[in-house]
């Protein structure tokens, strides 16, 4: 789906959450290299100090709600929700969120 969308030149964009978890979960130094050499060509969202607000009240909604997401979760959902952004993943608990909130998730 992302080659698809990188293909039809649609608008993609990461954070630097994103590059930091995948970079956490990959070994090797020639693989960090590659990682961080792909995302070089994304332009990169920054969150900000209401990013950060916004974040807490979200995970609070989930949570009153019976869904539990993390701390980077909730974060980058914000940052999807504030830039109207439809978020690309294959983590289930982003869906809880969406059901809870006006996150929009990419559809395979």
């Amino acid at each position: 789906m992302l080659a698809h969308a990188l293909e039809a030149g649609e608008l993609i964009v990461t954070t630097g959450l994103v590059l930091q978890e995948l970079l956490q979960g990959f070994r090797g130094p020639k693989a960090a290299r590659e990682i961080r050499k792909r995302f070089s060509a994304l332009p990169m969202l920054v969150p900000d100090l209401e990013d950060h607000v916004e974040a807490a009240e979200l995970r609070n909604l989930c949570r009153r709600r019976g869904a539990q997401i993390g701390t980077i979760d909730a974060l980058i959902a914000q940052m999807c929700i504030r830039h109207t952004l439809t978020l690309l993943t294959t983590d289930r608990d982003f869906k809880a969120v969406a059901a809870h909130t006006s996150l929009k998730l990419w559809k395979h």
